[in-house]
C-alpha cells in the first residue's frame, strides 16, 4: 500500500474475522516495525506474543478492573483516569459498572495478543522531576506500536492499542514472567479486521498546530 493510504487508513480494530494471522506474517510485521527510533537508538522493547486462550483470557480479567472505572467516569460524565481530574466514582459504583465485551474481549477474539514492554534501565526521562505525570519515557516504545499497526494494516491486518491491563501491572508481569524494571507500555490484540475503515475522521491541521508560540495564529 502507499504510505500515507496506509498512515489514513489504519483504524482502531476490535472487531475480527477468525482469520488466522500465521507467524511468518507476524514475523514479517515485526521485522518492519523494528525500524521505529527509540531514545540514542537503545531499543528497550520487548514482545511477548501470547496466542494460548486461558493467559489472553487472564489478560482479559485484568484488563476489567481499569475498563470499569472507564466506563464508570464516562457515565458520571468525567475524564476517564484523567491525571489532573480525581476520580469522583466511589468504588462500590465501579464495581457496580458492567463493560462492553469490546473492551477485554477483543483480547480473547483476536488471533494474537501483543503484550509490548519497555526496559526502564534504557529510556532517559527527562520529565522524571516535573510535578506532573511522566510521558517522555513513551517516546522509546509508542513508535514501535505505531509501527506495528502500520505495518499489520499494509498485510491486510489490524488491532487496537490498549492500556486497560496496566492498571494492574504486578500482576501481569507475574502472569507473564516480565522483570521489576520492565514496564508494560502496551497490549496490541491483532487479526484481520471483520470491516475495513476506509476513511478516518480527524480534526484538520489548522485546529492543532500555530505558528511560534502555542497561542499563536493557526497554520
Amino acid at each position: 500500500m502507499e504510505l500515507y493510504d496506509v498512515m489514513r487508513t489504519t483504524g482502531a480494530v476490535r472487531r475480527f474475522t477468525g482469520d488466522p494471522l500465521p507467524d511468518d506474517v507476524l514475523v514479517r510485521i515485526l521485522d518492519n516495525a523494528r525500524f521505529a527510533p527509540s531514545g540514542g537508538n537503545r531499543q528497550g522493547v520487548r514482545v511477548i506474543t501470547v496466542r494460548d486462550m486461558p493467559t489472553r483470557e487472564r489478560l482479559a480479567e485484568l484488563s476489567s478492573p481499569g475498563a470499569q472505572r472507564y466506563a464508570a467516569q464516562i457515565a458520571n460524565g468525567e475524564a476517564p483516569w484523567n491525571p489532573l481530574q480525581p476520580c469522583g466514582v466511589d468504588a462500590a459504583a465501579v464495581e457496580a459498572t458492567s463493560v462492553p465485551r469490546g473492551g477485554g474481549g477483543t483480547l480473547l477474539d483476536s488471533e494474537v495478543v501483543l503484550v509490548i514492554c519497555l526496559d526502564l534501565n534504557v529510556v532517559a526521562a527527562f520529565d522524571q522531576d516535573l510535578d506532573r505525570i511522566g510521558v517522555i519515557s513513551g517516546a522509546s516504545v509508542y513508535p514501535f506500536v505505531w509501527n506495528v499497526l502500520l505495518a499489520a494494516r499494509n498485510e491486510g491486518f489490524g488491532g487496537v492499542l490498549t492500556t486497560m491491563v496496566v492498571a494492574q501491572e504486578p500482576l501481569v508481569k507475574e502472569l507473564l514472567g516480565i522483570p521489576d524494571d520492565y514496564a508494560v507500555a502496551a497490549v496490541l490484540p491483532l487479526g484481520r479486521p471483520e470491516h475495513q475503515v476506509r476513511k478516518l475522521t480527524r480534526k484538520p491541521v489548522a485546529e492543532f498546530v500555530t505558528r511560534e508560540r502555542f497561542d499563536g495564529e493557526a497554520l
